[in-house]
């Protein structure tokens, strides 16, 4: 795999072609799994207008870069990329995507779910939804936690 792991971005992607750029040319490759987040219309019993994301620059693309190099130590996989959405979206709107290569769809899979459960309370994001009542921000959830721990890490929320 070449080209960088880790986009942190206003701008919208195409799943098919960030798929397609991670296995470009490794006859190893025979399994891909991916994962896309989008913007519901709803969240915690009420409608969402708008989420609003931001990070530290810098910061952020080195945590999830440390994320991914935990993967590399606990699954046989050949590559991954992440990348993550800023700024101001609406419901439909892709957020997130996080695409892993191996072997094997085993691998794949296990690192791609590992890598969202790490990603979903660690990565240091803040999300912020426009509903009817108001703005509001958006904490990570206890089974969130509780689907990080299963992976044997217990680490306070970014």
């Amino acid at each position: 795999m070449s080209g960088a792991r880790v986009s942190i971005q206003t701008a919208d992607f195409d799943l098919g072609q960030e798929v397609a750029a991670l296995r470009a040319g490794d006859k190893r490759v025979g399994a891909v799994c991916s994962f896309v987040g989008a913007v519901r219309d709803r969240n915690d019993g009420s409608s969402v207008a708008s989420m609003e994301l931001e990070h530290y620059p810098g910061m952020t693309e080195k945590a999830i870069e440390a994320m991914i190099d935990e993967a590399h130590k606990r699954f046989d996989i050949l590559g991954a990329r992440v990348i993550h959405r800023v700024g101001l979206l609406q419901p439909l709107d892709q957020i997130m995507m996080v695409a892993v290569v191996s072997a094997h769809r085993g691998q794949s899979f296990e690192a791609c779910e590992f890598l969202m459960d790490y990603l979903k309370t660690q990565a240091p994001f803040w999300k912020k939804e426009q509903t009817p009542e108001g703005a509001r921000w958006v904490d990570a959830r206890v089974s969130d936690d509780a689907a990080l721990a299963r992976w044997g890490i217990t680490a306070p929320n970014a």
